[in-house]
């Protein structure tokens, strides 16, 4: 159940933050204005929260592991949002940075 929490709160930090991140992006390289700008921010401090809800103590270690679900959360977003399409090294690169999470979060330590 730990690790399943964990998990999600991953998901759900990645969401706020390159969501928040793709709005600051809209708002300032788009021109659609403070509003998106505004939503951006809050989204970035949603992230803050996320994180600071995992169940590991630990706060290098939680942030170090949140950057492989970050580099594939933002190969997801541009898929979704923007219609990028990664190619294999984008996806190589991105199963490595998850495998490297994995490894650094739940790896047995004794």
């Amino acid at each position: 159940m730990t690790v399943l929490r964990s998990l999600l709160l991953f998901v759900l930090a990645a969401v706020a933050e390159i969501g928040g991140a793709w709005l600051v992006w809209q708002g300032v390289r788009e021109g659609r204005g403070p509003l998106w700008i505004a939503g951006g921010v809050l989204a970035l401090g949603a992230y803050g929260f996320a994180a600071a809800f995992q169940p590991a103590q630990d706060f290098g270690r939680i942030l170090a592991a949140y950057g492989g679900v970050f580099v594939a959360g933002s190969l997801a977003w541009g898929m979704v949002m923007d219609g990028f399409r990664p190619d294999r090294w984008d996806v190589a690169g991105a199963l490595i940075c998850l495998a490297g999470m994995a490894v650094i979060m739940y790896a047995p330590r004794g």
